[in-house]
């Protein structure tokens, strides 16, 4: 097999190659490394070779549904035994994971051949994917914008054909977000469906979920059978189904109602390209025989952006807290996550809790939204793929920040209430460009992202769906016959492509 012959194969594909004999684990093993050989430079999209890992997987004989598919995990929450999980920050460099996670597992478990991580951005806090630690990764459909994040180098590797699928989490879009910027399909799964054990129990509260991004629905859906399930002493235990999502996924999902929205719940511009692919997807749902109409959610975007921000920055302020006592240095995180450290510290734990107690609100509205509706469609992004620092703080703002940072006196001004107005402000500025995603982490509702639209200037831009909660089958379904009613997986960059 060359690999103009492997990029032609999902995950699945590959896997029945390998049964039939007709390649070898080791010879797809090299196909992947020499990929990722080609792609670096333009991508940057691993930020550790696991090389000897895999090379002492193929020691022992391989089972599972993936047995001897190439494979990259992400750097976070992904944790490989014997090595240190980065989370994109140099102040984690040496944090060396004393055992394999649940999900880590099962991708062994399932065959799977890990021979690298994904980098991501520090803490994987951001849309796009940028750490100093590791460099900025680059979208292989154009090197001048963002791949997305924070699962930005899994959605690069995938969309340079160095892997058919990668392990990607999700805590705000993160598998969504850059399977949209990358043309791929991306689903977050419903809360407590896979476990994040055992080095933790309820990563952001509940609103992070583990899985994948693929170039196929049927990979993720085998993917997810592989994962499902908890281990003894997670918060959450979602049931599994009763068919597996392989089976499930093949069946017809029959007619739909489907409510859309091209609004931007935080009051915020949507692009036209972006109203452009909701309303096209609308259009091929409409003519599969689905029942499509204009409607939203009865949910207060604004509060639900505020109440995420708030757990976001008390997370920060918990991970720096828990990095510095293991020995990591303040200056060792970048200034961002300084900065969110800082604020998340000075929220008290009563104003936290009460943004934790509207999460509920939040639920109840998609619940009654769900009522009349299967699913829910969006725009991913409200915009095009962004340029690299299209948004970061402008240079003032950023040296405001480092020099308050400095001298110490953001946290006074932060637990003064003299900074009240900053929050409403870090959520608009930060969540302009990706305000869609944030309701299914917050609901704890399975979520996806399908390639469905290209901007004029050739970029991809998928849409969301969002269903209700433990739907994965039925999202799967739809993915499913959208992906025969429009077909993407050949769809790659044309550098990928060329001999």
């Amino acid at each position: 097999m060359n690999f103009s012959e492997y990029v032609k194969h999902d995950a699945v594909g590959l896997a029945e190659r390998l049964a039939r004999r007709e390649v070898t684990a080791d010879e797809l093993l090299t196909l992947a490394l020499r990929a990722s050989e080609r792609a670096q430079p333009k991508t940057n999209a691993i930020c550790r070779m696991m090389e000897k890992e895999a090379r002492g997987q193929l020691v022992k004989p391989l089972t599972g549904a993936f047995a001897g598919v190439p494979f990259l995990i992400k750097d976070i929450a992904q944790d490989y035994a014997g090595l240190p999980t980065s989370n994109g920050s140099r102040a984690m460099l040496n944090a060396v994971a004393p055992e394999h996670s649940h999900v880590v597992k099962c991708f062994l478990d399932a065959g799977l051949v890990i021979f690298g991580k994904t980098n991501l951005p520090e803490l994987g806090l951001k849309g796009v994917t940028d750490p100093q630690a590791f460099g900025r990764t680059c979208n292989p459909w154009n090197g001048e914008h963002t791949p997305g994040g924070s699962s930005g180098g899994a959605a690069a590797a995938v969309a340079s054909g160095v892997v058919p699928m990668a392990g990607a989490s999700d805590g705000g879009g993160s598998i969504r977000i850059p399977a949209a910027c990358c043309g791929l399909f991306g689903l977050k799964p419903s809360r407590g469906l896979i476990s994040i054990g055992p080095g933790g129990g309820e990563h952001w509260f509940g609103a992070t979920s583990q899985g994948v991004i693929s170039r196929s629905v049927r990979d993720t859906a085998l993917a997810l059978d592989a994962v499902v399930g908890g281990e003894a002493g997670d918060p959450f235990l979602a049931a599994r189904p009763a068919e597996t999502y392989a089976q499930s996924m093949a069946r017809d999902p029959g007619r739909l109602r489907i409510g859309f929205t091209s609004t931007s719940p935080i009051g915020t511009d949507v692009h036209g390209e972006a109203k452009a692919a909701v309303e096209n997807a609308a259009t091929l749902l409409r003519s599969l025989g689905h029942e499509v109409e204009e409607a939203s959610p009865d949910i207060d975007g604004a509060a639900l952006a505020k109440a995420f921000l708030h757990v976001y920055f008390g997370q920060v302020a918990a991970a720096v807290a828990q990095a510095r006592a293991n020995g990591a240095k303040r200056g060792d995180f970048e200034l961002l996550s300084r900065v969110l450290a800082t604020i998340g510290g000075a929220i008290s734990a009563g104003a936290l809790t009460t943004q934790l107690l509207k999460w509920n609100e939040f639920a109840r509205g998609l619940a009654r939204f769900h009522q009349r509706y299967d699913l829910l469609l969006t725009p991913t992004l409200a915009h095009r793929p962004i340029r690299h620092g299209q948004g970061d703080p402008a240079a003032a703002e950023q040296a405001l920040l480092k020099l308050l940072d400095r001298i110490g006196l953001l946290g006074l001004l932060m637990r003064s209430g003299l900074f009240d107005g900053v929050i409403d402000k870090i959520a608009r500025d930060s969540l302009q460009y990706v305000p869609f995603t944030q309701a299914a982490n917050l609901t704890g509702t399975p979520a996806m992202g399908v390639p469905l639209h290209w901007t004029a200037g050739g970029l991809p831009l998928g849409v969301q769906f969002v269903a209700k909660l433990g739907e994965e089958a039925r999202l799967l379904q739809l993915a499913h016959q959208l992906e025969n009613a429009q077909p993407w997986f050949d769809r790659l960059p044309a550098w990928v492509t060329q001999s």
